[in-house]
């Protein structure tokens, strides 16, 4: 069979083509970010206070006796210090004015990506189990995570999956929080502790209405059997369609929302009391041009926070979990 002497696969100088369309599913949800409180700090270490009142007991006194003055406790101070985080992007005046595929500008990109960038960088922060840190000339300043603010029953509201060991927290203690211990053996996420869990924080006066976990948990979760099946709405006589992942538990203590976080430890599941948790900027997210010693444009975004914690007894959480 003859064909044509000049074609593609002996030909040059063909012009590439590109759809001129960049694509990226990187994920931008950041959920504890966006339900906390906005808040206003205004030194590197913001402060509040919470207060507890006296445990219930039999109060019976007689009739004309002398009153016995006691001393009264005084509030409670907690802290958590700023953390500065930082995006830098540099892109040359070349680079800047030639013709490239899915964007006029390189700089214009790198600042929006940035900028989705530094938020998941904070919603990273604000979850996990990092340690408060003040810091130094040498060393940067670090919030402490959720996580890290649950301490372990006695002193708070943390319940360690039946049968683990290990990933003992302490919680809020001389003006610093610390991670959590290591865990030593992890077990799957349990509906009896996290029923649990939350009962702590119910005694305490909290009401944790969001349980946030990682997508590992979220499979146990939806297994469990206090799930309130969710169908989709329908009218008429169309049948309706069961959806399978459920994101509401109902227990004793209330109505309980599933949120999965992408960036949390397998480790832990966090029983959030909406009302008591909020993030304080000192400097809210802001874009700076950086002055260049060379041929081209640099470009920084940074936010200055801390995650407030302003009653962690309000809040609860399963540990040793993601086994």
């Amino acid at each position: 069979m003859a064909i044509a002497k000049n074609h593609t696969y002996t030909g040059n100088k063909i012009r590439e083509d590109f759809h001129d369309v960049i694509y990226d599913i990187s994920p931008t949800d950041t959920p504890l970010l966006t339900m906390a409180k906005r808040l206003k700090a205004k030194n590197t270490l913001h402060q509040w206070t919470y207060d507890k009142l006296a445990s219930p007991a039999t109060n019976a006194n007689l009739e004309g006796n002398d009153f016995s003055i006691t001393a009264r406790a005084q509030p409670v101070t907690l802290g958590n210090y700023c953390q500065i985080l930082v995006k830098t992007a540099s892109v040359s005046g070349t680079f800047e004015a030639v013709d490239k595929v899915g964007r006029k500008s390189e700089m214009a990109r790198q600042v929006a990506r940035m900028s989705k960038e530094i938020k998941r960088d904070l919603e990273h922060a604000l979850v996990r189990n990092q340690a408060s840190e003040n810091g130094s000339a040498a060393t940067a300043r670090t919030m402490a995570s959720l996580e890290s603010w649950i301490a372990t029953a006695t002193v708070g509201n943390g319940v360690k999956a039946a049968g683990s060991s290990g990933g003992s927290t302490t919680g809020y203690a001389g003006g610093t929080v610390a991670a959590p211990g290591a865990t030593v053996t992890a077990k799957a996420f349990g509906e009896a502790d996290l029923r649990t869990a939350i009962g702590y924080a119910w005694a305490q006066g909290g009401d944790p209405s969001v349980v946030m976990m990682s997508s590992k948990n979220k499979a146990k979760f939806s297994g469990f059997t206090g799930i309130a099946t969710r169908m989709n709405d329908v009218r008429g006589a169309t049948q309706a369609n069961i959806i399978s992942a459920a994101d509401i538990w109902v227990s004793d203590f209330g109505v309980h929302k599933a949120v999965m976080n992408r960036y949390m430890r397998d480790e832990a599941v966090l029983c959030i009391d909406p009302e008591y948790v909020g993030v304080a900027f000192l400097r809210g997210f802001q874009t700076k041009d950086i002055p260049a010693a060379r041929d081209g444009t640099e470009k920084a975004i940074l936010c200055e926070a801390t995650l407030v914690v302003q009653n962690p007894l309000a809040h609860a959480k399963v540990y040793n979990t993601g086994g």
